[in-house]
């Protein structure tokens, strides 16, 4: 008997505990007047979670996942509006916490 070869899945998704990540933060840094908008697209290598300051702009940050690179350097990382890794690594909650520090702001 033979085995079917491993297969990659048509597109690449986020799993609902990753989304619950990316939401939170998301909801969190919208009450702070920073964010306004996302978008998510599943492609064939990589999932994206983009983040507007308003609807017709470029993305501010990607919240990226690419299955491949989870051997090398992580499958997750945050991309600057011009295209820069911010952050890159295994684990989704500390690639997250660069975005975080952006909450943190001085009280007057």
């Amino acid at each position: 008997m033979q085995t079917a070869p491993f297969r990659l899945p048509e597109q690449t998704a986020f799993h609902r505990t990753e989304l619950s990540q990316i939401l939170s933060l998301y909801g969190r840094m919208v009450a702070a007047g920073e964010w306004r908008d996302y978008g998510i697209s599943s492609l064939r290598e990589v999932a994206v979670f983009s983040v507007f300051r308003r609807t017709a702009e470029n993305p501010l940050y990607r919240i990226e996942k690419r299955p491949k690179l989870r051997a090398k350097q992580g499958m997750y990382a945050v991309i600057g509006a011009e295209g820069q890794v911010l952050k890159r690594g295994h684990d989704l909650k500390s690639v997250l916490r660069v975005l975080e520090r952006k909450l943190i702001r001085a009280v007057d």
